[in-house]
């Protein structure tokens, strides 16, 4: 079985820093894209930022220029560098896994971590 395991949440003023990380772990074989996404409270989660094993970055435009996504394939590990936060960051930040290959599993599968909070105080 495939565990993502977020951690770097916390309680930042407005115009600061945080990074988050993200570990998968399991009996991996590949991992094509890692993310990360965001549910702010009564709202709907919203992707936010996306990298492929190949180094492909994408980012929700709200976010460019602040944000920086990183990964580690030989770890399994994503990052997110969040820079100059507004208090409209706020929300609980989830890492997914698409297009995992694993051990003992017929096909490719995607996997999300628990979450984990950002709060931004203005």
């Amino acid at each position: 079985q495939v565990q993502l395991v977020e951690s770097g949440g916390g309680l930042v003023q407005a115009g600061g820093s945080l990074r988050l990380s993200c570990a998968a772990s399991g009996s991996i074989f590949s991992i094509n894209a890692m993310g990360w996404y965001r549910q702010a409270p009564g709202k709907e989660r919203e992707w936010v930022a996306s990298i492929t094993s190949g180094g492909s970055i994408n980012y929700v435009d709200s976010v460019k220029g602040r944000f920086t996504i990183s990964r580690d394939n030989a770890k399994n590990t994503v990052h997110l560098q969040m820079s100059s936060l507004k208090p409209d960051d706020t929300a609980v930040y989830y890492c997914k896994a698409q297009g995992v290959l694993t051990a003992g599993v017929l096909g490719h599968h995607d996997y999300w971590g628990q979450g984990t909070q950002v709060t931004v105080s203005s």
